[in-house]
């Protein structure tokens, strides 16, 4: 519903500056305003050279103006858009269905009295559920696996056997956790699959992004820590163990049984060889190419990573090249007219 300034104002506790009779008629982001929208303006460089577009009115940090554009000023401008998109475009609230008569849930699982489980979900022998928990349509629990209290997992995830899953995880769509490592040994000129006898251990306050995959350990857990964030489409191979509090962004993909330690940030594509450690705090920044552990709070970038101040030398260096060849040549020249000079003097003395 359209509402004035005023009013909006009101919802953020911030402060007007212009018609407070204003009419709102949505929120939108830089870039995809539309008439009657409301924007925000963070006083980012990028935000002072954004094009505000169609927008009639924006959200802006205490003590910044916008000439000819009505403003609200608020302490969190981040905070206050939020709350007025929400108001725009408040959040679907799905009514609570209890256990769908279309979901396959196995006699001898133990579920929670209050967990949802949508239609066309399987849920295996000896499972265990937590109060609160939600599983949504189509995801597959298979025997064995332990999750705890309002975890979420949404649909077309799949839970191989014995997988353990902390209270207030997410797990987004099409996730896989538990399948087999890929581990295998030639013998006789054929590939022989490994051992396949661990499970995967994710802790609490963990969110695994849409379509990531994280195999079971050889022969104990490949395990997750407390509150760490993984990002969608990232492989985490047998064994490893991650640490708490962990970011991993998008297409990271990381080799069997390598550890990291707590906060620990991978950036996207990134690529971690196996056996290696990361240490607490470290930064891998985008594509890079661990190769050897990383100390604790060290930056790496490049492929292979070395720290961040090297590869950048590096890189200057490398970006001079072309210039330091037409030099190389230039002295080739004078190097050679030189030398013939020096051999007619030679001739003439003689």
């Amino acid at each position: 519903m359209p509402c004035t300034l005023a009013e909006i104002a009101d919802l953020v506790a911030g402060t007007v500056q212009g018609d407070p009779r204003l009419e709102i008629t949505g929120a939108s982001p830089l870039g995809v305003t539309r008439p009657g929208d409301i924007t925000l303006f963070d006083n980012s460089e990028k935000s002072r050279k954004a094009n505000l577009g169609q927008a009639v009115a924006a959200i802006v940090p205490r003590g910044v103006s916008l000439p000819g554009l009505a403003t609200i000023e608020v302490e969190n401008v981040h905070a206050a858009f939020a709350r007025i998109v929400e108001h725009f475009r408040p959040q679907r609230v799905a009514a609570r269905i209890g256990r769908s008569p279309k979901a396959t849930i196995n006699p001898t699982a133990k579920l929670a009295d209050d967990v949802e489980v949508h239609p066309g979900a399987t849920i295996g022998d000896d499972v265990t559920i937590g109060p609160g928990s939600v599983i949504h349509a189509g995801v597959h629990i298979m025997a064995g696996c332990r999750i705890g209290a309002l975890v979420t997992i949404f649909p077309g995830a799949v839970l191989y056997e014995n997988t353990e899953i902390g209270a207030r995880t997410v797990i987004h769509a099409g996730a896989v956790l538990g399948a087999y490592g890929f581990g295998y040994k030639c013998i006789d000129g054929r590939h022989e699959r490994g051992a396949q006898l661990g499970y995967v251990e994710i802790g609490a306050d963990v969110e695994i992004g849409a379509n990531t995959t994280i195999d079971r350990g050889t022969y104990g857990p490949t395990v997750i820590g407390e509150g760490t964030k993984i990002d969608n489409q990232v492989m985490i191979a047998h064994n490893c163990r991650i640490g708490r509090h962990n970011m991993i962004c998008s297409q990271v993909g990381i080799a069997g049984s390598s550890t990291t330690g707590e906060y620990v940030v991978i950036a996207g594509q990134a690529g971690v060889r196996d056996h290696v450690h990361i240490g607490d705090r470290a930064v891998l920044c985008a594509m890079a190419g661990i190769v050897n552990d990383v100390p604790p709070a060290t930056t790496m970038l490049g492929a292979p990573a070395t720290p961040e101040r090297d590869q950048k030398l590096a890189m200057v260096a490398y970006l001079k090249l072309p210039e330091m060849r037409r030099q190389l040549r230039a002295l080739e020249v004078a190097v050679e007219r030189l030398q013939r000079q020096s051999d007619q003097g030679d001739k003439t003395a003689a």
